[in-house]
């Protein structure tokens, strides 16, 4: 059986598909892109070396520019502290005295929570908002305006 150069351009761009599936790696998807074009250059009839250029060519621009455009885009806050994960941050909390430790019990949600203060904080009774949530621990700040 005899494969034309075109056919292993191809099934090198679906193995690169298929381990980006496997490992979520999306500059896989730019690497794919590259081999395809290889694929395309194989089928315009090109030569070797010209589709193994072409095929890196477009890897490269497609993988620097996801890079570019993930480089201009702010990375999103970690977990622990992202509203779009966990709902808690930024809602507001009373604190009616600090602990010692520098840690409080709150009342939030309908229960007793442990809080302890956003580091560089201090320590005052009063309105808190919700910085963090670490397990079961509130991270809690000061509440603008209070």
């Amino acid at each position: 059986m005899d494969l034309s150069s075109a056919t292993w351009w191809w099934v090198a761009a679906g193995i690169a598909v298929a381990a980006e599936l496997a490992t979520g790696t999306f500059y896989l998807l730019m690497i794919a892109l590259g081999l395809a074009a290889g694929a395309i250059a194989a089928h315009l009839g090109l030569g070797g070396t010209a589709q193994v250029v072409v095929a890196a060519l477009a890897a490269a621009v497609a993988t620097g520019a996801w890079h570019l455009k993930r480089a201009r885009h702010p990375q999103s806050a970690p977990a622990a502290q992202n509203r779009d994960v966990n709902l808690d941050i930024g809602e507001r909390v009373q604190v009616d005295a600090w602990n010692a430790d520098g840690t409080a019990r709150v009342q939030y949600r309908g229960t007793q929570w442990t809080a302890r203060l956003q580091p560089g904080a201090t320590a005052i009774a009063g309105a808190h908002r919700v910085a963090a949530v670490e397990g079961n621990w509130l991270v809690l700040a000061p509440a603008p305006g209070r």
